[in-house]
């Protein structure tokens, strides 16, 4: 299997662990990520997480908030370095925020690392959504 193809892998398993969050599971999560200090994510919804520990709570609070999620990654483009690699993409999707459906479709950029022989995501990068925004701001 050629290191795109084990990277395309990791990404499935990624976005299998996001729709499971977006239907309120966030263990498969923890499965993908590394568990580094260094790890970080930005949100759709705004903010910067740093480290493992900051990062899957924030995965879990929002797992607290929606339900009937799905996403998709469309127009997927991958580059792999040694045991670097990243991927760009559109996440289009949809998920219920308590009793309002919300429609997303925003740019992404995840970030991978090769650890013990396992592709680990170790950065996850969104546009911020004003949909997201403004239905947590009612």
């Amino acid at each position: 299997m050629s290191t795109e193809d084990e990277v395309r892998a990791a990404s499935e398993q990624f976005y299998a662990a996001l729709n499971s969050m977006l239907n309120g599971d966030t263990g498969p999560l923890a499965g993908i990520w590394s568990h580094d200090e260094g790890v970080t994510t930005m949100h759709p919804i705004g903010g910067r997480e740093v480290g493992w520990e900051s990062v899957g709570d924030t995965w879990d609070q929002v797992a607290k908030l929606v339900s009937d999620g799905e996403v998709t990654l469309n127009d997927q483009l991958i580059s792999a370095a040694g045991d670097m690699a990243y991927e760009v993409g559109v996440e289009i999707g949809q998920a219920r925020f308590g009793d309002k459906s919300v429609s997303f479709d925003h740019r992404v950029t995840n970030v991978y690392r090769r650890e013990a022989g396992e592709w680990k995501i170790i950065h996850h990068h969104t546009d911020v959504s004003s949909a997201m925004l403004a239905v947590l701001g009612d």
